[in-house]
Order: C-alpha cells, then structure tokens, then sequence
C-alpha cells in the first residue's frame, strides 16, 4: 500500500464532493487509481476521457505510481 495525494478538477471535483484527498491505495497505476476512486465516488466519466498529471507532468494511464506521488485527474473542459 502507497500514500497517493490525488486532487479533482472540475466535474471530478463536484462528484467527489472536494477538491481532493490523500489514501492508501494498492493500485500501481494511474489508471488503476482512477477506477478505485471512480468506484468510490460514483465518477461518470470514463478513464479514457480523463488526462492525469503525475508529480505536475501529464503521463499515460499505464504509468507506474510511487508512494508520495501527488495524481491530478483532468476531465475535459468545454470553454465558450
């Protein structure tokens, strides 16, 4: 198990009812976080419609998670 601090932008964020959390987590990647959370709090979206920025750079969903590593998942943004 690995200490994650995640944060939520917008739709992400209205559907886990906060801007983020830290958890113990045994998922080993990206991607495998994003469905343990979306299991959590019920996210409608898709993994494959999300970006993710790990430690403050954008990786792939496969990438490999570390204990400490801060994850922001990125829904799209419609602008007008």
């Amino acid at each position: 198990m690995s200490l994650i601090n995640v944060r939520y932008f917008a739709a992400l964020r209205e559907q886990a009812g906060s801007s983020g959390e830290a958890l113990e987590t045994a998922a080993q990647t990206a991607a495998e976080l994003y469905e343990q959370l979306r299991q959590k709090h019920g996210f409608t979206l898709a993994a494959e419609q999300i970006k993710v920025a790990v430690n403050e750079e954008y990786r792939p969903l496969d990438h490999a998670l570390s204990a400490g590593d801060e994850v922001v998942f990125i829904p799209p943004v419609s602008g007008g």
